[in-house]
């Protein structure tokens, strides 16, 4: 029996919105390097019920997550399990930019954003701005200093590092492609993320490490 893959790219600056299943394998490549990936997903039969960086942190009594970890919903329940991880440097502290962060912190107007762009999929399936989960911002820096303050600086992620899921629920996701090009975030260059969806965990398939 083959096992399918469907990949589809997030161009720099925008989203993508797609659906995933449970028992699936999901894929987040940064194609390029220091690239920030917003990431959202709500439950595919009750879009109520979201995938919550809060509950996640509470659940796992850290601000960061490892290979086997599992990432927690607004209910408390696992959505998704980290499988594969090569880069291992996230975020879960950070809501998305917005056009009120482009705006008022930098008085630039209509500069795309990674709230619009996961909204703009998001909306097709009924979900309002307000019902756009809080993301995991995947290849995001955001370390905590020595005098207990939140940073954002430029991704360690490299060309093909990825972070890979197995899907516990159906799932209705997005990605954005953080358009940050003011400040570090994303070496000042917004580049491509790649998604891949496949039946069976590749890593394990390919006989490839997970750590």
């Amino acid at each position: 029996m083959c096992n399918s893959t469907h990949s589809l790219t997030v161009p720099a600056g925008h989203g993508r919105t797609f659906e995933v299943k449970a028992g699936q394998f999901l894929t987040i490549t940064d194609v390029e390097g220091q690239q920030a990936a917003d990431f959202v997903a709500v439950v595919a039969g009750d879009k109520s019920e979201k995938l919550s960086p809060t509950h996640t942190r509470r659940r796992l009594q850290s601000i960061f997550f490892d290979v086997g970890d599992h990432l927690y919903s607004s209910l408390d329940r696992p959505l998704l399990r980290v499988v594969a991880d090569t880069v291992g440097v996230h975020d879960a502290n950070v809501p998305a930019c917005d056009d009120t962060r482009f705006t008022v912190d930098f008085n630039v107007i209509g500069h795309r954003n990674c709230l619009d762009n996961m909204h703009e999929g998001l909306a097709l399936h009924g979900l309002s701005k307000f019902d756009v989960p809080e993301p995991f911002n995947l290849f995001q820096n955001g370390p905590v200093t020595p005098d207990r303050r939140m940073q954002v600086t430029d991704p360690t992620s490299k060309p093909g590092d990825h972070i890979t899921f197995e899907v516990l629920e159906d799932l209705l996701c997005a990605v954005s492609s953080c358009p940050q090009d003011i400040i570090p975030g994303n070496g000042l260059r917004v580049t491509d993320i790649a998604i891949s969806i496949h039946d069976a965990d590749p890593h394990r398939r390919a006989g490839a490490s997970t750590d």
